[in-house]
């Protein structure tokens, strides 16, 4: 026993310095585990992505104490070696507390059916509909608040009806079809909005928007240039539905909207109306009554006033010479000093 276990840990030391890694003593133990585990299921040890570490749980089923020091030891040594700690992903806390995972699930199954009550067309309600739906379901997945606010276009993709989102971290959620139905709302809510910011994209501004919020026409979306790629996925809307491409929503915006669509008071957007773009007839201004004494009154009052200020020019000269004459007093003082 002895023997195999020096011959294991020989093994562990090789494969460590294969890798070019210093492995502090309090870890080497668990950290053997996860890397010869790795080594027969042909997987990278490190950067270890969420899912390898979720399956490498589960493989070693253990005391919650027993995984969570696991875990530490897995952590401690991708941040020593400038890496993410891929245990601290949503994928492998769900994994080690299960009714937290109960939890979230049926949170998730909340803000889902919130969701899918929003509404899609209508200016501005249908442009706040479209973001606040994705926001729920991206949120309904438990990453984290401030992992939202990280998305960026370029991390949302489509596969086959199948809705793949990967965090600034690298951890992946897969939002798949309904077994049974084959109905994926999340896509469909993700391609809504995808649309707002493909059109966006087209023609800037809210003018044309309005219109196709309230009209909406095909939009075929090229793919993502560069820049369009690392603009943020969820933005602020102001009240005129102005929406900042290179701005994204803070943590505590995205908190505040969650949890005031599950509570049931979120703000209530109304639907304004749009004029016709076609509409080119000229407006046609109100007629004004004006009231019959209205011009009776107006020379009266310019009679009036003509009567009580005649005499100001009178006044003024009379200023204007008592101002000379205490000018010429003035020098006559200053010649005798």
């Amino acid at each position: 026993m002895n023997h195999t276990g020096r011959e294991s840990s020989s093994r562990n030391v090789v494969h460590a310095a294969d890798l070019g890694l210093r492995i502090p003593a309090r870890y080497r133990h668990d950290w053997a585990l996860f890397a010869d585990w790795c080594a027969a299921a042909d997987r990278q040890p490190i950067p270890a992505a969420p899912e390898t570490l979720a399956l490498f749980l589960h493989e070693h089923p253990a005391t919650v104490a027993t995984q969570r020091r696991r875990l530490s030891a897995i952590n401690a040594v991708h941040t020593g070696h400038g890496y993410p700690a891929p245990g601290r992903t949503e994928t492998v806390r769900r994994h080690l507390d299960a009714a937290r995972a109960q939890r979230l699930d049926r949170l998730g199954r909340l803000l889902l059916q919130r969701a899918t009550e929003l509404p899609t067309e209508g200016w501005p309600s249908g442009l706040f509909g479209r973001r606040d739906a994705l926001l729920l379901v991206l949120a309904a997945t438990g990453m984290s608040f401030t992992d939202l606010t990280w998305l960026r276009r370029r991390d949302l993709r489509l596969d086959d009806d199948t809705l793949q989102v990967t965090t600034r971290a690298g951890e992946r959620f897969r939002l798949a079809p309904d077994p049974e139905t084959g109905d994926n709302p999340a896509a469909a809510i993700y391609r809504r909005w995808a649309e707002i910011q493909a059109f966006l994209d087209q023609y800037p501004g809210t003018h044309l928007l309005r219109h196709h919020l309230t009209d909406p026409v095909d939009v075929v979306a090229d793919p993502l240039d560069a820049e369009q790629g690392r603009q943020p996925l969820l933005c602020p809307i102001d009240r005129w539905g102005h929406l900042p491409h290179a701005q994204p929503m803070t943590p505590q915006s995205i908190s505040a909207l969650v949890r005031a669509h599950l509570s049931g008071r979120a703000p209530t957007r109304r639907t304004l109306p749009v004029p016709r773009l076609d509409d080119t007839s000229p407006g046609v201004e109100p007629e004004i009554e004006l009231d019959p004494e209205y011009y009776a009154r107006g020379t009266s009052a310019r009679r009036r006033d003509h009567e009580a200020l005649e005499d100001l020019d009178d006044l003024f000269h009379e200023i204007e010479q008592r101002a000379d004459t205490m000018l010429q007093e003035l020098m006559g003082v200053l010649e005798g000093l």
